[in-house]
């Protein structure tokens, strides 16, 4: 650990450890002796008066581990808390760092998929865990409201405020409804600026939004107004709560194999789209009849003219001719990718030439699969330049939503055993920082609750989130500075990924804490908060993929909504 890790810590064991005396009382008097004069007491005695309720008050203060400093006092705890959310923000960071460096060396399937979410949700956890796990019954049932307010604290902020911020920082130009990467110049236009995501950030977005399912489900008895089968219900959303985790563990370790071969699809189809535009150009009438048979007639014409030899095949170099100057540029191809594909599709003899029968079927063949493409407005059928035309750009801008990273130059990691090394010692690190001090940091947040008679809801809500999140904040912040659509899907993935892990994982570890201990589940307004946002946010966010300037705004007002409507809810209508 470094030294700075140590030194705001070594401070708080010199200003703020607890401090003893000797308590010396008499039968028949509330006098304390000052310590200096020997003789008995009496009326002339000097003596020091104390009031044994305060003695009272600073013995009942319980240090953690029996040496971490503790107090009774608002501003001491303001302190502690601060200092013991700054370790935890620097276990956070290590957890982030160690994530990263395992994520260069092993590649985005398991490590990304599986590992890095976990970590990134491993502080949120510990907290929670400890919230409940220790003391009485009744002592872990005022303490455990710490950990959902952590829980909906860090998902509202992440999802409001980070998310908003990410859209301004991340804004960009928007032409035809889509922002162009590194253009800037709109200013704060409310519609003119903003960010673009890729497919699979709507895909993110709607994981997030079924993944309130487990919330839904343990609040059916408070739905229905019924006081037996609380218990059950608690069972069912943790058994929910965990199959969700492993499938969305599963899905995110399979992305990658499934992302890449959407994107070799969608490439597929911009070369099919591609040469069926430039034989319909040169064709002198329609490539199929009315009934959706090949014209043979006029296949034979443009074989003919393709076939530039006359030797009654078609050749990779005719076939490159014929491909050139489709822009396939756009898509990470060039003509000899595309070439490739039509003979991998038309030479079905596999003798490296294309005979006018397989060019016939071959055709016949991208037609049928060109009529079962959807493509906006179409005027005509899928015989039509216009058709075609429309296919070609659709699947062009398909691709560019998909995210394709295959002309990014990934450079080979030096040392990778060096970094590995350093990257385990980060994780631990960062695990063994997070477990230790998460105790005291929720004991501070009670005792500062009960000196200022202030929820601990609230400032859970408010200031942990603040420290368990902030290396996600930064990063995503820095990602989405980048201004581009590739950045931005990452940022915006990133953190419905998170929120994802905080309403599977994290709400896991606090329904087995429930459901063990036995406590009682009266969370109704924190729930309802961590739907309305995440339903709001999710759904929004997967049937768009381009999010205006003004769109940020909107996000940055749920969060005061959401602090409000717990305040009211609890407070004004007595919900818990």
């Amino acid at each position: 650990m470094s030294v700075k890790t140590f030194l705001p810590f070594f401070i708080i064991l010199i200003f703020s450890g607890a401090v003893y005396g000797r308590f010396i009382s008499d039968s028949s008097s509330s006098l304390i002796s000052d310590g200096v004069h020997s003789a008995g007491i009496g009326r002339d005695s000097e003596v020091l008066r104390l009031d044994r309720s305060y003695a009272g008050a600073e013995e009942s203060c319980e240090q953690s581990y029996g040496f971490l400093p503790c107090t009774k006092t608002a501003l001491g705890n303001v302190f502690l808390i601060l200092v013991y959310g700054y370790l935890m923000f620097l276990a956070a960071t290590y957890l982030s760092s160690g994530s990263e460096l395992l994520l260069e060396i092993l590649g985005p399937g398991l490590i990304g998929g599986l590992f890095l979410p976990v970590l990134g949700a491993l502080p949120d956890a510990m907290l929670i865990l400890v919230s409940g796990i220790s003391g009485s019954t009744a002592a872990a049932q005022s303490q455990v409201s710490v950990g959902m307010g952590l829980l909906a604290g860090s998902t509202v902020m992440l999802i409001t405020v980070i998310w908003g911020t990410c859209c301004i920082v991340g804004k960009c130009d928007i032409q035809n409804s889509v922002a162009v990467d590194m253009k800037d110049t709109k200013g704060f236009s409310l519609t003119g600026s903003g960010v673009s995501t890729d497919i699979w950030t709507s895909h993110a977005a709607m994981i997030m939004a079924v993944s309130v399912t487990p919330f839904l489900v343990v609040q059916l008895p408070q739905l229905l107004h019924s006081t037996s089968g609380r218990h059950l219900a608690v069972l069912m959303a943790l058994i929910i709560s965990l199959t969700l985790l492993v499938s969305y563990c599963v899905y995110q370790v399979f992305q990658p194999w499934i992302q890449s071969r959407r994107l070799a699809y969608i490439k597929h189809k911009h070369v099919i789209s591609g040469v069926l535009k430039r034989l319909r150009m040169r064709a002198l009438g329609r490539l199929c009849t009315d009934q959706g048979a090949p014209n043979v007639e006029v296949l034979e014409k443009l074989f003919k003219a393709i076939d530039e030899n006359g030797d009654g095949y078609l050749s990779r170099g005719e076939l490159k001719a014929l491909v050139v100057g489709m822009r396939l540029e756009e898509i990470n191809l060039n003509e000899c990718d595309a070439v490739e594909k039509l003979m991998k599709d038309f030479d079905t003899s596999h003798d490296q030439r294309v005979q006018l029968s397989e060019f016939i079927a071959g055709v016949s063949k991208w037609l049928n699969e060109a009529r079962g493409s959807k493509v906006p407005s179409p005027e005509a059928g899928p015989d039509t330049v216009k058709y075609l035309g429309d296919l070609h750009e659709e699947t062009r801008r398909e691709h560019y939503f998909l995210g394709d990273q295959s002309d990014e130059n990934v450079e080979a990691v030096e040392n990778p055993r060096s970094i590995t090394i350093k990257a385990v010692l980060l994780l631990l690190l960062g695990t063994v920082i997070a477990a230790v001090f998460a105790d005291p940091l929720v004991d501070a947040v009670n005792n500062f609750s009960s000196a200022t008679s202030i929820p601990s809801f609230f400032i859970s809500f408010i200031a942990l989130p603040l420290a368990t999140n902030s290396s996600e904040a930064v990063s995503a912040i820095i990602f989405a500075s980048r201004k581009k659509l590739r950045s931005a899907s990452l940022t915006f993935s990133e953190l419905y990924g998170a929120v994802t892990m905080n309403n599977l994982l994290c709400l896991s570890v606090f329904l087995a804490l429930v459901y063990i201990r036995g406590l009682t589940w009266d969370f109704s307004s924190e729930v309802l908060v961590i739907l309305i946002v995440c339903v709001v946010m999710g759904v929004f966010a997967s049937v768009r993929r381009t999010f205006p300037l003004w769109t940020s705004f909107l996000a940055f007002l749920l969060y005061p909504f959401s602090l409000v409507l717990v305040y009211v809810l609890d407070y004004k209508f007595g919900w818990s």
